[in-house]
């Protein structure tokens, strides 16, 4: 991939400020003296700077210990002209034992900036405690100047946390995770044959329950009553790689409305299963199942049984979709979760992770508000985390990272939370475990931003509470899209957004939002379990795990976006209205001149259509939006909520309310009321797609349609109306054979347009 891309894959650093680091690699130290006490040596090692102070693990009777830790000293906070770098023995009980010291010249250490390789690690003499002389013992380290684009800067101790102890400097330290690869199990139980029920005398009302970890699927029951029932059902699960859960299977008999017995059992394995890469059927197969109920109990019948019960079963692990675990509307990967069908990436964002201002006290310590923010960042199936900033709310980060772009139709989402597990006393007022604070969100779309551009902007944090909107502060970013190949670009936008298979064998709107409620819960309990865990809030917060819920607030913002869009509608009514009662008399004479020409002559409409849409999209590229879009408080109708309505929407699902009447009541409301919601959404989303034709919001989309317009308005000029409206009636009337099930180059081109969803809370 490196060789296929050149050098544009390859990281300059240069959207960030160079922050210069001391660095101290700290190895291993040999020949220790024993104390002559305890007759053996617990030695660590202690890095000082000025005030400034680190220490390593100790280990236990060791005189050839190895420790293999970095420390980090900021070049801005050094406030003295020596390093110091003791080793001591742990005392129990009186003061650690003095082993021996270096002392560095800050004046003499050398820089190092990559791609230089690493450092050579150097054996020195321990000097005694006023360094007249040598003292048994060697201690083996390397010192250097770097910056945070150093190898080490992610592992290493940071001053700036010297406050922090014990398993929270973990949790201060930048990260970079790799969410799960996801599949999607498709179970297609098609029959079963001998299910034996309990109770003789009766055919069983069979169903298939199919488990797989906490996800649990059933078929209906069996509406012909058999011992040998048949329902060809698709059952779809997310699962994740490494497969650690079984597929349970059991078959069960429905003997009273709210009562199943089971009938039989079987476990596999889900590497049993073949990976299916296309939409050809797969072999179907047969499994016996494990008998339950009162057969079993009866030994000697068990032993007379020559038959067992068994199922038939399809089951593959789908490689062609992608597994949604964010929503569509802020979707950041198209790939197919199957490597071999991957393309080529057409491009590369580089997000240099600036600082924050202004940011709000999160929490209290020692009688004072105080944050310690750090930031992620999510694109594709890589998640970055920066280095926690403690007790600042004027935070500077300076961290570059890179990713590969496969579709520029993608967006970038980046959080702020304040990190509540930095050990000590982390256990919220209202007790129960810490959770990281949210401080801000902030969603880019890539097809809004020029190529090769450098962007440097500052974004508002801004969340909603049960107290209403709040902005938290700042986030200042860089940004830079480059891409590989304009014309890779470009042929995108006529293909389909996500794999065909989405399109050839389509999800059911429910069977979407429950996948992808799992897949997002599998993804944070996988993360979760990393070193350092990106926690479960974290994760669901950036992926925004509550965007299903009602809220009146977000139906309104739906609303008020169709009737912005109306409104022009409406504009144009009026303008008509004033043409025809004459309010301005030469435009109305204009309008007469223009319906003789092209009454005269009506295979001109069509040809002005498309070229006054040209002069349009040309005149509007003065007007361009020159900084990708932010959230706005406005459109979100964020500002005017209402008291009572801002209750309702931080209100707990299933809803708190003490009658259970309204609860259900109130619960259905906004079960329906968020599918009204999400329909409006979209019917708001598409007409903002209009829009975006000609306003340059998406630069290569607007170009290409501004293109398309001036070619249409030359063609259609030079061929007779007649011709082509013959050809565009034959087209839509075209047979069934010689259309495809995938959407048209239209379509796709359609769908891929910004809205401005983007900006909305």
């Amino acid at each position: 991939m490196m060789g296929l891309c050149g050098d544009k894959f390859a990281s300059t650093y240069d959207l960030v400020e160079q922050m210069y680091y001391l660095y101290v690699r700290v190895v291993k130290a040999k020949d220790l003296p024993t104390n002559a006490i305890t007759g053996s040596c617990d030695p660590y090692a202690e890095v000082k700077l000025g005030n400034y102070r680190g220490t390593t693990k100790h280990l236990e009777k060791r005189t050839n210990p190895e420790w293999h830790q970095v420390f980090a000293f900021s070049k801005e906070r050094i406030q003295s002209t020596a390093l110091e770098v003791f080793v001591r023995d742990r005392e129990m009980v009186a003061r650690d034992d003095y082993v021996g010291k270096l002392v560095f010249d800050l004046n003499e250490v050398p820089t190092r900036v990559p791609p230089d390789s690493p450092l050579a690690t150097q054996w020195y003499r321990l000097e005694d405690r006023r360094g007249n002389g040598k003292v048994r013992g060697e201690i083996m380290l390397a010192v250097w100047m770097g910056t945070q684009a150093d190898e080490a800067f992610p592992e290493a101790w940071h001053a700036d946390a010297a406050s922090v102890h014990g398993e929270g400097v973990f949790n201060t330290r930048s990260k970079v995770y790799v969410s799960p690869k996801l599949w999607y199990l498709r179970v297609n139980v098609i029959e079963a044959q001998d299910v034996q029920p309990n109770e003789k005398g009766r055919y069983p009302e069979v169903l298939v329950k199919a488990q797989v970890g906490n996800q649990v699927l059933k078929t209906r029951v069996c509406s012909t009553r058999s011992l040998s029932p048949m329902w060809n059902e698709d059952l779809v699960f997310v699962v994740a790689e490494p497969f650690e859960e079984h597929l349970v299977l059991t078959v069960e008999d429905r003997v009273q409305p709210t009562k199943d017995e089971v009938l039989g059992r079987i476990a596999l394995p889900l590497t049993l299963f073949e990976k299916r890469l296309d939409h050809r059927p797969v072999h179907s197969r047969w499994f016996n199942l494990e008998r339950f109920g009162f057969s079993v109990l009866e030994g000697q019948q068990r032993k007379e049984l020559r038959f067992s019960s068994r199922v038939h079963l399809r089951v593959c692990l789908e490689g062609a979709y992608h597994v949604m675990d964010e929503s569509t509307m802020y979707i950041s990967d198209t790939r197919p979760t199957a490597r071999q069908l991957w393309k080529q990436p057409i491009g590369v964002l580089e997000v240099g992770i600036l600082s924050a201002q202004g940011l709000i006290p999160m929490k209290m310590k020692d009688g004072r508000g105080t944050t310690d923010a750090y930031c992620v960042a999510k694109y594709g199936q890589k998640w970055v985390r920066t280095r926690t900033i403690i007790d600042s709310f004027g935070p500077k980060w300076n961290e570059q990272y890179t990713w590969e772009v496969y579709d520029p139709c993608t967006v970038i989402t980046l959080g702020v939370f304040d990190n509540c597990h930095l050990g000590g006393n982390d256990k919220p007022a209202g007790g129960g475990p810490a959770k990281d604070l949210r401080i801000g969100k902030v969603r880019i779309r890539l097809s809004t931003l020029e190529m090769d551009r450098i962007y440097t902007h500052a974004y508002p944090l801004i969340v909603l509470q049960p107290s209403g909107v709040k902005k938290m502060g700042e986030l200042q970013l860089a940004m830079r899209f480059t891409c590989l190949s304009l014309a890779n670009v470009i042929y995108l936008y006529g293909h389909t957004l996500l794999p065909k298979m989405h399109y050839i064998h389509p999800f059911t709107v429910n069977q979407v939002d429950n996948l992808r409620f799992q897949a997002m819960s599998i993804v944070a309990a996988r993360l979760g379990r990393a070193e350092p865990p990106l926690r479960k809030e974290v994760v669901e917060y950036m992926l925004d795990v509550d965007s299903h819920m009602w809220s009146m607030r977000r139906s309104k913002a739906n609303f008020f976006r169709i009737m912005s869009l109306l409104s022009g509608t409406v504009g144009m009514c009026r303008w008509f209205h004033n043409v025809c009662h004459w309010k301005n008399p030469i435009t109305t004479m204009l309008v007469h001149v223009l319906f003789l020409i092209l009454l005269c002559y009506p295979e001109l409409i069509l040809p002005t259509m498309f070229l006054y849409m040209f002069m349009i999209g040309v005149w509007n590229y003065r007007f361009r939006p020159r900084h990708p879009p932010r959230m706005d408080t406005k459109l979100s109708w964020a500002e005017t909520i209402h008291p009572d309505e801002l209750d309702e929407e931080f209100d707990t699902f299933p809803t708190s309310k003490p009658n259970d009447l309204v609860r259900m009541r109130y619960d259905r409301l906004r079960s329906v009321a968020g599918r009204i919601q999400t329909v409006v959404g979209d019917m708001a989303t598409q007409g903002e797609r209009f829009r975006s034709l000609l306003s340059w919001r998406d630069p290569r989309a607007t170009g290409l349609f501004v293109m398309f317009c001036l070619v249409a308005a030359v063609v259609l000029y030079v061929t007779p109306f007649r011709v082509v409206a013959l050809v565009a009636g034959l087209y839509t009337l075209r047979h069934p054979r010689f259309r495809s099930k995938l959407p048209s180059v239209y379509s796709n081109f359609f769908k891929r347009l910004p809205s401005r969803i983007d900006s909305m809370l």
